[in-house]
């Protein structure tokens, strides 16, 4: 591998993302862009309106470091409200520039140079990026799709622990999982917590699709296990719930100590960020269990809709149980298996942008999705159905 000049060795390997070229490449082609996971349709007023009031009042100025005292009591009572988990604003509740920013200033608070994180692939680009800016090392497990595209996927829990060696610190949990849309069942938590404490991980869970879950499946946070309240640390958003991603306000709940050494970190960063967007994040966590509940329907019937198309075109679908995104094998059109390839050629076969699975594992893993492609679904009706009529081209 060719080293990239005046990166830090720590970087090496980590390109522009595959998200860059694919929508250049969806401008590029006039293609309909399923790719990058955003909602191309805006949020719910009662939130909007509260931002625009916001906007050129004393908000437009730094927050407080933490967050404001409103949106970390909203934070508090949401959890609570819909995991039965307690924090206290004051010190177990911090504002973040996004889930990103929570993740990574949990991961540069935490480890140490040669600290080992135990998480799931495919995963978040991020997650590898974060570990390594940390110095840490990255223990992946492989997440299997089911063998006849039904059912959820699986992981093998002897490669678990054998990926837990004494230089683990970290388990990385991500439920609902994006790119995949697995949510991680009852059981399969407690062998984890288990785990956890067995071996004196911590616990950092990114579970921002919390509200985006589909008929049949319930999200449960392992924070809410039993003697994991005490090792764990939540990563929530208002992206991914009120469709406004480029607001980039997150948060990250847990004890005071684990808050505390996330802060340290944190005020190094961005400091403070979204002062007019805190308020409006606060009125949305206080909005009723109707909204999350028609947000969660919304969805589903998306997905629907796109798994339609997919399955029409000949594109075998792994339906998620949660998230923005539908995962297909693409041997049936693409007979080698290449999905880089099939993506870098979809817009002129079909008009339509979708992102390789391949660049969520590890590249001593990479086999395992060459052959998987990830599309979003939280597109406008009229942009999916022009994305269903131009998938039939496959078939």
């Amino acid at each position: 591998m060719t080293r990239a000049p005046y990166l830090t060795s720590r970087l090496q390997g980590f390109g522009t993302t595959i998200f860059a070229e694919m929508s250049a490449l969806a401008v590029a082609t006039s293609s309909v862009n399923l790719g990058q996971g955003f909602p191309d349709y805006p949020g719910p007023p009662e939130v909007l309106d509260v931002a625009r009031a916001a906007i050129g009042t004393a908000a437009d100025q730094y927050p407080p470091g933490p967050g404001t005292p409103e949106l970390r009591a909203a934070i508090a009572a949401h959890v609570q409200r819909f995991r039965a988990v307690g924090y206290d604003p004051a010190d177990e509740v911090l504002v973040t520039a996004g889930a990103t920013e929570a993740l990574s200033g949990a991961l540069l608070a935490l480890l140490d140079t040669g600290d080992e994180v135990v998480l799931f692939e495919p995963m978040y680009d991020c997650y590898a990026g974060g570990i390594a800016m940390a110095g840490g090392v990255a223990r992946p497990v492989p997440l299997r799709p089911p063998p006849d595209g039904a059912g959820p996927w699986t992981f093998d829990p002897a490669e678990v622990r054998a990926a837990i060696t004494p230089r683990a610190k970290v388990l990385l949990l991500n439920t609902p999982h994006n790119p995949t849309g697995k949510v991680f069942t009852d059981e399969e938590l407690r062998f984890l917590a288990d785990l956890a404490l067995a071996h004196g991980l911590i616990v950092l869970t990114d579970e921002v699709y919390e509200h985006l879950v589909f008929s049949g499946t319930v999200h449960r946070s392992i924070a809410a296990i039993p003697g994991m309240w005490e090792r764990t640390l939540v990563v929530g958003s208002a992206g991914k719930t009120f469709n406004v991603t480029g607001w980039k306000v997150g948060w990250i709940c847990g004890p005071a100590p684990l808050v505390s050494a996330v802060r340290t970190a944190k005020q190094f960063l961005t400091y403070v960020n979204g002062g007019p967007f805190q308020p409006a994040v606060a009125a949305g966590l206080a909005l009723p269990d109707s909204y999350f509940e028609h947000a969660a329907r919304d969805l589903e019937y998306r997905r629907d809709v796109l798994v339609q198309g997919l399955t029409e075109g000949g594109l075998p679908v792994i339906s998620p149980e949660a998230t923005y995104f539908a995962t297909v094998d693409v041997r049936p059109v693409q007979p080698d298996g290449d999905g880089l390839a099939f993506c870098r050629s979809l817009p002129e076969r079909a008009g339509v942008v979708a992102v390789p699975t391949v660049v969520f594992y590890d590249p001593a893993h990479a086999h395992l999705g060459r052959h998987l492609v990830r599309f979003a679904f939280c597109k406008r009706d009229e942009v999916l159905a022009e994305a269903v009529e131009r998938l039939r081209r496959l078939a």
